[in-house]
């Protein structure tokens, strides 16, 4: 293996590892937003009319998940 194809390798290792990260910032963003909204629903704050909100965070988690498995 040549050094431009280990710098090439390298880099990309570099951006995998930050995607990673990200992923799992927002994992706990959304975790955290799911835990409010069902506190929120819990203290009768929430109708369970409005549960788009709730559908979406947790369709956010999935995604997020994915790659994991």
């Amino acid at each position: 293996m040549g050094t431009k194809d280990k710098v090439l390798l390298q880099h990309e290792l570099e951006v995998m590892a930050g995607i990673l990260e990200s992923k799992a910032q927002y994992r706990k963003i959304v975790k955290a937003g799911i835990a409010k909204w069902v506190k929120d629903f819990q203290d009768g704050r929430i109708e369970i009319k409005t549960v788009d909100d709730l559908k979406k965070l947790i369709e956010i988690d999935i995604e997020l998940q994915k790659d994991e498995m």
